[in-house]
């Protein structure tokens, strides 16, 4: 569980920066199956396994867990309202904390000492305050807050039982959105805070169950999401004036359509949105308020995921799910239309988060590639000097010792095509074969994607290959593909996941007998239903934070996931009418099958995947008489974002598989 592609329903997840993160500190990162394998986008390449390599193993030094781990990460970027200066998310402490990045260059500024992650939302429109988001140790009840002029911090939304979330700037700047379920907990209503006096006003009550997706430069419209199914939802737009809500995206009860709003127009005339109808793949199109009138926009062979103009309204940002990277589109938005602007060339970066100043003379991003971590870069327009401004990797780690990875497609157990991310250790080959690992993503529904991750290059770096597997159900590959393993789950991805053993075989470099399985969240299940289901397929298996029994999972979603709990029910199964059908699929009502080594790492604050869920798991494998290892961080929630902990449990998965599945 955790974030679905920004351009699908998202499902098991929170909609907020601690849910983020999940994906940044983890990533790299149910129906009869059809009869042939789902619709692919033309440019997707053949079916192949890796081509061996015969050259001698090249020696590489291994690096401990703390060298990984003192790589800096960053997220978040705002330009100061001068453009002088950058505010990021960093966890160069330990703790991701508020910094500013001078843009001429220079070492980062500490803004914040919070022992709780930081997550900046961005500088007021006209000086430096700015204002953040933050939860208490993982529980995923997060507040807006201000840094004042002089180092004060509020909370603005202050309350021990609600969550809330920022929405957006005014485009006057005269005020910023944000969306909250103090008053109702299964619904957030949307609010708007002054940026002079702090004055609230609430604009929209939220009384229908509908997702506020933008909201038009003058306020007086809403673009409204309700949530169908995970594959399936409509767009709404609210007047405020009328009080009227107009589905804009009605289609048959029976047909599949995922609908998102983007962004409205500067000028409030356009809604901007993606959608899938009649067609594998998100496109761009746009909806003129005033006729009805609608436009298609952009269309490629993936999907678009987001577009958005820039805080000064010069620049069109369009993002697409490339074959698991991040294609960025920039267009100069003007009179005569939208020309596009061409980004730096960086031949191994996967460039996302584009930014621009207000005056439009300064471009940021952050760039990243499976071998680096993402750094910070600007650029001057329309001059074109660009400027590195962090340099994330530890210095004691050689960028060359580590390895790129390589896309991997195999046919699945009934001929389906399911991709993935090939990560070979240096010393693999025929001569020295070596353990692998599949790596399975969280979800159900998201995507293991190009780009760093400490954890996958660190077991690599100690001779571990990784195969980090889209299996069935995965986005980013077409409707089809994303809802195969619906009311299957256990079953037709978990057949995927088995299946990509043989690929891993061919290679001839893998042991085929030391291969074993690891995920986190819906990962984490997936690895739990290995051990159960087909307990003699896989040599050890390592979960972190995976479902264990779902109805209890599914009975005790968190109250702000209302509007998505029937899409729930849909994919997974309804606890008040599919009781037996859940145990069927819950691995701890089949704990007494597990065979092979186990091992479970838990966050004790985790709302989405109760601690109690890895708890019987353990005990119930221990009682089988299995090696089990069970590490419990009690400051944390769905996810590992403090360093120590990260240390201290990414050390033990190492452990673990050296004396289970190196032997």
């Amino acid at each position: 569980m955790n974030l679905r592609n920004p351009n699908r329903v998202p499902t098991l997840r929170a909609l907020s920066m601690a849910a983020a993160l999940v994906v940044v500190l983890t990533q790299a990162a149910c129906q009869s199956a059809p009869s042939a394998a789902p619709k692919v986008a033309p440019k997707v390449a053949p079916v192949v396994a890796p081509v061996p390599v015969v050259a001698a193993p090249t020696p590489t030094p291994t690096y401990t867990i703390e060298q990984f781990l003192g790589t800096t990460k960053y997220f978040g970027a705002s330009f100061s309202p001068d453009g002088s200066k950058l505010l990021v998310s960093s966890d160069q402490t330990g703790v991701f904390n508020a910094f500013e990045i001078p843009v001429a260059g220079g070492e980062p500024v500490q803004l914040t000492r919070s022992e709780e992650t930081v997550g900046v939302v961005g500088y007021f429109p006209k000086d430096e305050r700015f204002l953040f988001t933050s939860d208490k140790g993982g529980n995923e009840l997060t507040h807006v807050y201000v840094r004042e002029l002089d180092g004060t911090i509020r909370d603005l939304t202050p309350g021990d039982k609600h969550k809330a979330d920022f929405a957006g700037w005014a485009r006057d700047e005269k005020g910023f959105f944000w969306i909250s379920n103090e008053r109702d907990e299964r619904f957030f209503d949307l609010f708007e805070t002054t940026v002079d006096t702090y004055e609230k006003a609430l604009l929209y009550r939220n009384d229908e169950g509908l997702d506020v997706a933008d909201i038009s430069p003058d306020r007086r419209y809403l673009a409204l999401a309700k949530t169908l199914g995970t594959s399936d939802s409509d767009l709404y737009l609210h007047d405020r004036t009328s009080g009227k809500t107009k589905n804009l995206t009605e289609h048959p009860a029976n047909l599949a359509v995922s609908n998102q709003a983007q962004t409205f127009s500067l000028d409030g005339a356009w809604l901007y949105y993606t959608t899938d109808e009649g067609s594998e793949f998100s496109r761009l199109m746009r909806y003129e308020l005033t006729t009805g009138k609608r436009e298609e926009v952009l269309k490629t062979d993936w999907d678009v995921t987001g577009a958005a103009f820039s805080r000064g309204g010069q620049f069109f940002v369009v993002w697409i799910n490339n074959d698991a990277k991040t294609e960025i589109r920039v267009f100069e938005a003007n009179a005569a239309g939208m020309k596009p602007v061409t980004l730096p060339s960086l031949p191994t970066a996967d460039i996302s988060t584009v930014l621009f100043t207000r005056d439009g003379k300064r471009m940021a991003f952050y760039a990243d590639s499976s071998r680096a971590p993402r750094n910070l870069f600007v650029q001057d327009l329309p001059q074109g000097e660009l400027r590195q401004l962090t340099r994330s990797l530890n210095p004691a780690i050689d960028e060359t010792h580590l390895v790129e990875t390589q896309v991997v497609r195999f046919r699945s157990f009934d001929g389906m095509v399911i991709p993935g991310l090939l990560y070979k250790p240096k010393n693999a080959s025929p001569s020295n074969k070596v353990p692998a690992l599949v790596w399975v993503h969280g979800g159900p529904g998201g995507q293991s994607r190009v780009g760093y991750s400490e954890l996958i290059q660190y077991l690599v770096n100690h001779g571990y290959a990784v195969y980090a597997i889209n299996n069935r159900g995965s986005n980013g590959y077409g409707k089809t593909f994303f809802s195969a393993d619906d009311r299957k789950h256990g079953q037709d991805d978990l057949g995927d996941c088995i299946a990509s053993k043989k690929m891993l075989e061919a290679t001839e470099w893998v042991d085929p007998e030391r291969i074993g399985i690891v995920g986190g969240s819906y990962g984490g299940y997936m690895v739990l239903a290995a051990l159960t289901f087909q307990p003699q397929e896989f040599a050890v298996g390592v979960d972190l934070f995976g479902v264990a029994n779902w109805l209890r999972t599914l009975e005790s979603i968190p109250s702000w996931w209302e509007s998505f709990r029937k899409a729930l029910y849909q994919e997974i199964g309804d606890p008040t009418v599919d009781r037996d059908y859940l145990i069927k699929i819950s691995p701890l009502f089949h704990a007494d099958k597990i065979e092979r080594p186990l091992m479970v790492l838990q966050g004790a604050n985790d709302p989405r995947v109760l601690k109690v869920e890895s708890d019987e798991i353990v005990a119930a494998a221990k009682k089988r008489g299995v090696p089990v290892e069970y590490v419990i961080f009690p400051d944390e929630g769905h996810g590992f974002v403090k360093k120590a902990n990260q240390i201290t449990g990414f050390k033990a998965i190492l452990d673990f598989l050296d004396v289970h599945l190196k032997k």
